[in-house]
């Protein structure tokens, strides 16, 4: 893939995290008073890393999930303007797939579609619709950032547009067959849906691949840049998960704090690998 197109990935990844936060000021403006409603009617809290240690000691706030889609969104877009301005003109293969999960976070904004949902007549069909939008935004991040792993231990660069056309078929295929049902939510407002257990295995084992493939990557090509890189990539798929199943203030904070130190990491070690300082 030439830079030039590449570069119109991060372009359009601008404009997208652009519109998400326009749409979640928007959204939020409009539902802001019902997020109480909707918290009380959720039918069980988030699965996350450390949500189940936190879940005795800390409730559920109303207000979490419109604060982690405005920062999931305001990460996203500030990201991938820092990339598009430092990675401009450096030719890294790792780079694109560390922007498109960057670029996925964007999609968190979907989730706005609950409260909405209840100030205006939504068919629960668009609902379904629209969360096959976020799992597939969910999948393709975490895809993309094993992805970039792989480039790193050596994969032809040449193959950009296989490995994208792929990464996004996976995704696609996964977010079309996840069952959801429609009329139940958890506490951030993510509809309920199938093979929980099956997904965060498939997510923790992706993980693992991945930090090990950095640091395979540290050892071949004798530089130790990728032992950080591949523990910002641990710090940022952590962040990550931390921050979308936040729902209370405790985990808000942390998580986002997390996933940027990470995302900082990963991109200022690539930089140092292909400029050379």
């Amino acid at each position: 893939m030439t830079l030039s197109a590449r570069n119109r990935f991060f372009k359009g990844g601008i404009i997208l995290a652009t519109l998400s936060l326009c749409i979640i000021a928007v959204g939020g403006y409009f539902t802001f008073s019902v997020f109480p409603r909707i918290e009380a009617s959720s039918a069980q809290r988030s699965w996350g890393m450390i949500q189940s240690f936190i879940a005795a000691s800390a409730e559920p706030s109303a207000y979490v999930p419109l604060f982690t889609m405005i920062g999931a969104a305001a990460y996203s877009l500030i990201s991938i303007i820092l990339i598009y301005y430092f990675f401009e003109k450096t030719q890294s293969p790792e780079i694109l797939f560390v922007a498109l999960f960057v670029i996925s976070l964007a999609f968190e904004v979907t989730r706005i579609i609950i409260p909405l949902k209840n100030v205006f007549p939504i068919s629960g069909m668009y609902l379904v619709a629209v969360y096959r939008i976020l799992f597939f935004g969910r999948y393709f991040g975490l895809f993309s950032l094993f992805a970039a792993s792989v480039y790193s231990a050596g994969l032809d660069a040449q193959r950009q547009q296989n490995i994208f056309l792929v990464l996004f078929l996976v995704a696609l295929i996964i977010a079309l067959n996840i069952p959801i049902d429609s009329l139940l939510w958890d506490s951030t407002f993510m509809l309920l849906s199938g093979y929980k257990i099956m997904f965060y295995m498939v997510e923790t084992g992706i993980l693992v691949i991945l930090v090990l493939t950095f640091f395979i990557s540290a050892h071949t090509r004798g530089s130790r840049i990728y032992v950080w890189i591949g523990l910002g990539a641990f710090l940022a798929l952590a962040g990550r998960n931390l921050l979308i199943s936040s729902d209370t203030w405790i985990t808000l904070a942390p998580g986002l704090a997390i996933l940027i130190a990470g995302t900082l990491l990963v991109c200022s070690g690539l930089h140092k690998v292909y400029l050379w300082f």
